[in-house]
């Protein structure tokens, strides 16, 4: 139940088919949110010890929506966009790519989403 309820309060969001990424890719674009998408495994360690960072940084950066992408369940979408190792990063705008991090540093990934969400809210306003 505890388990539940943290699920319910997490901001980021669980892709768990090709169809609820373009979905959410779609709605991201038509409401210029900018998106950070974390590609794990359940088998990756690095991965794993990530997944509680990234919630942390969901919860910081309320501009922004967070993805998780099991890459053993959604295959197709970690093929099309050339996830090959895990965990994978990766910072997209407009449906488009803009950057990618591949690794477990969690100060670097916060760098990144950090500069990656200040310049999506300058264009915003912009």
């Amino acid at each position: 139940m505890e388990d539940q309820e943290l699920q319910k309060s997490s901001r980021v969001v669980k892709v768990d088919s090709p169809e609820s990424w373009n979905f959410y890719v779609s709605q991201a674009k038509s409401q210029a949110c900018p998106i950070v998408a974390h590609f794990t495994a359940s088998w990756c360690i690095p991965s794993v010890f990530m997944n509680s960072f990234f919630e942390d940084l969901a919860s910081s950066y309320k501009d922004a929506l967070f993805l998780i992408v099991d890459v053993d369940e959604v295959k197709e979408v970690a093929r099309r966009l050339k996830v090959k190792a895990m965990p994978t990063f990766m910072f997209l705008k407009d449906g488009n790519t803009m950057d990618k991090l591949v690794g477990a540093n969690p100060d670097e990934i916060k760098k990144r989403v950090d500069g990656f969400v200040q310049s999506s809210r300058l264009v915003h306003i912009a």
